[in-house]
């Protein structure tokens, strides 16, 4: 049964009627940015075929109700402030107060969801999750919210509902991508270009390696991560790191006495500028040429964020080792997934390599599939 119908389904078996439509948004795969979207630094996300559908139909008490074919009971609440709802619910209910916080009334609504986005493997199911929820409040509502803000409050329901410190990246791809296209992202000024990704044209694949070692981001590892680079920005009397250039970085770097602000700092100077190096040689055709720039990512989160673990990074080596062009975690770090750009031909080769060696180590053994590019939130 497809995700679209289970949603349906669902929606009946719990609130007795059809629903009045679904609405789905993607996870995501960061092709190369990592930690940089909340340092008002540069991303390059791109949506996966992988959806979250939501069936939605008008309440008929005024509260809110969700489902999930992944809990055994229903949530419901009426107006909430953040805390009030915890556990996965409040992702849904973040999505309402930050619509009513930013102005708008959003309808009540019985909600029933399904997903085939992963949970835990750093594709960014929280974002799916919310952007569906949204999408579908803005169109029942009637409500004029334009497409460039919705990120942004599907953000601030993560961050301050939640309590996940995450950037703009994962919401700004679910809801703005577009298929056949990465989302170039200045998330500074929130600028976007959609740029061309044709890797079947290439000959090219990027393999997903899902390492089967689930993260959290609600935990001290990322907010960690972020007050470093908050630390080292204010050392250095910048707004954020992205003001620092490359060139510039052997300079900051010896005004920085931490050892570990330095380390934190070096990757994200570093990796905006692999972002905007990736950027150009995608905007020539070279899509080849960007594997190098998606291996130095990874050896900077290894080595300087410090944010891999063993089974990502024996996944990256092995796909290399396999002959792929580049390869590197992708998500927030500490478990999740890898992605590596591969000759199509050697997606079964490069997955059954990869697997031997989660084998051989006694991992448990990853999912893989080779990703397309696919477009973002809508109503179905």
């Amino acid at each position: 049964m497809s995700v679209e119908d289970q949603a349906r389904k669902n929606f009946i078996a719990t609130y007795g009627v059809e629903p009045a439509g679904l609405w789905a948004a993607p996870g995501r795969v960061n092709l190369i940015g990592e930690h940089t979207d909340y340092n008002d630094g540069f991303v390059l996300p791109f949506a996966l075929p992988q959806r979250t559908v939501a069936a939605v139909g008008p309440s008929p008490d005024g509260t809110w109700s969700v489902s999930s074919t992944l809990a055994p009971e229903p949530v419901t609440f009426g107006v909430t402030e953040p805390g009030e709802v915890t556990g996965w619910g409040a992702y849904v209910a973040g999505v309402i107060w930050a619509l009513r916080e930013a102005g708008f009334e959003p309808p009540a609504v019985r909600i029933a969801i399904d997903s085939e986005v992963p949970l835990g493997s750093g594709l960014s199911s929280s974002a799916a999750l919310e952007s569906s929820v949204l999408t579908a409040l803005i169109d029942l509502g009637g409500l004029d919210v334009p497409l460039e803000r919705r990120p942004a409050i599907a953000q601030r329901a993560e961050n301050l509902y939640v309590g996940a410190p995450t950037g703009i990246l994962d919401q700004s791809a679910s809801i703005r991508c577009e298929a056949g296209r990465a989302l170039f992202l200045d998330c500074r000024s929130y600028a976007i270009e959609q740029i061309p990704f044709d890797l079947a044209a290439a000959g090219l694949a990027i393999l997903v390696i899902n390492s089967n070692a689930p993260h959290q981001h609600v935990d001290g590892e990322y907010g960690a991560r972020r007050k470093s680079c908050e630390e080292s920005a204010a050392i250095l009397g910048v707004p954020a790191l992205r003001d620092i250039a490359v060139d510039d970085l052997p300079a900051a770097l010896d005004r920085l006495g931490d050892e570990v602000l330095r380390k934190r700092t070096r990757h994200i100077v570093t990796e905006n500028q692999r972002v905007l190096d990736t950027v150009a040689l995608l905007r020539d055709g070279r899509v080849r040429d960007i594997g190098p720039l998606l291996t130095a990512s990874h050896a900077s989160m290894r080595d300087d964020f410090e944010i891999t673990v063993a089974q990502v990074d024996l996944a990256v080596e092995t796909a290399l080792s396999a002959g792929a062009h580049g390869a590197r975690m992708t998500g927030g770090g500490f478990g999740g997934c890898v992605l590596a750009l591969i000759d199509t031909a050697r997606a079964d080769e490069t997955a059954a390599a990869v697997a031997a060696a989660y084998a051989e180590h006694g991992f448990t053994a990853p999912t893989s599939w080779v990703a397309v590019a696919g477009p973002g939130a809508t109503k179905l």
